[in-house]
């Protein structure tokens, strides 16, 4: 998270999120608690719950139902960590070893269920049909978006509007649901809250877009895994898409060629083609005009201290460096 002092406001919040979080990672099945403990303990920005939680406080909601939602976005996002992680294989996760590493394919993907299982049961408790509703639409839509981006993986001829589609289901929506359902738990009306959440729509844009840059432009040090990652599994993401559709011809079979034969070895000529077409600044500018939409459509949060963390948030996300 950066370093905002509006983002004081929301500090004891959070820490109770933390308690009610590890509260219901107990399991009597022991892989369960350990493994999800452990991806729990990696850290994060735990962005997501911090607009819940946010939003809600601009609006008034009820401080315990507020930090109940937060939890069942983080354990939403998390479930979706851990299926990543195996339909990646990947190894390292925020600087640390994936639980699939640890743990294996099977039981990641079973406590990632368990994980979501979790979340509708603290849905249920919120007594919300509406918040529920909202979250079980946003849970299947994360899902169809695994799947959509799983099938496009070294599809070469991938365009910029389907690769913001995969960005709106994979990430956007769950921006959009934290922020939707904090405002209902306010009391904003179901049109209201809808048109808020349109900031979370647009912040999780900025925020997956400044992902595809700094997977470029980033050390594996400030990435927490390896750069390349997503070249290596034959994802075409927005700063390589535009380099493909820049590039000449030859110059672009020649990589995509490469790029399918798989492995790393595509990594030093699709950063030079990317760098030569100017890729990376195209997604930044990109990432800054969801990010200054985002800013926008947060100046109808009630002033106060949670609307200007919100609007620090809108820039950050676009801006970060890691």
């Amino acid at each position: 998270m950066p370093a905002s002092p509006q983002l004081a406001s929301i500090q004891a919040e959070m820490a109770e999120l933390d308690a009610l979080i590890l509260d219901n990672l107990r399991s009597d099945v022991l892989v369960i608690a350990e493994l999800g403990r452990h991806i729990v303990a990696g850290g994060g920005k735990r962005l997501r719950p911090a607009l819940a939680l946010l939003a809600g406080n601009a609006l008034g909601a009820p401080r315990d139902e507020l930090v109940r939602l937060a939890a069942v976005v983080e354990f939403i996002h998390t479930a979706t960590l851990l299926h990543d992680d195996v339909v990646d294989n990947s190894a390292l996760r925020r600087g640390r070893i994936t639980a699939n590493a640890l743990w294996g394919n099977a039981a990641s993907v079973l406590t990632g269920d368990f994980l979501y299982s979790r979340a509708f049961q603290l849905m249920v408790e919120l007594g919300r049909l509406d918040v529920l509703r909202i979250l079980a639409d946003t849970t299947n839509c994360i899902a169809e978006g695994e799947v959509m981006q799983l099938m496009l993986s070294h599809q070469s001829d991938i365009d910029e509007a389907t690769h913001m589609e995969v960005v709106r289901r994979k990430t956007a929506v769950l921006f959009a649901a934290a922020i939707e359902c904090a405002c209902l738990l306010g009391g904003a009306s179901a049109e209201d809250a809808h048109a808020l959440a349109a900031y979370g729509e647009q912040l999780g844009v900025a925020f997956q877009l400044a992902d595809d840059c700094l997977d470029y432009t980033a050390t594996a040090t400030e990435l927490g895994k390896e750069p390349g990652d997503d070249l290596a599994e034959g994802k075409y993401t927005l700063p390589l898409i535009h380099a493909l559709r820049e590039a000449p011809a030859a110059r672009r079979d020649a990589l995509v060629a490469r790029i399918e034969r798989g492995g790393r070895e595509a990594w030093p000529e699709a950063q030079a083609l990317i760098a030569e077409t100017g890729g990376i600044p195209y997604t930044a500018r990109r990432a800054e005009e969801a990010a200054a939409r985002a800013a926008s459509i947060a100046d109808g949060f009630p002033a106060g201290p949670a609307r200007s963390a919100l609007i620090d948030l809108a820039a950050y996300a676009a801006q970060r460096k890691y």
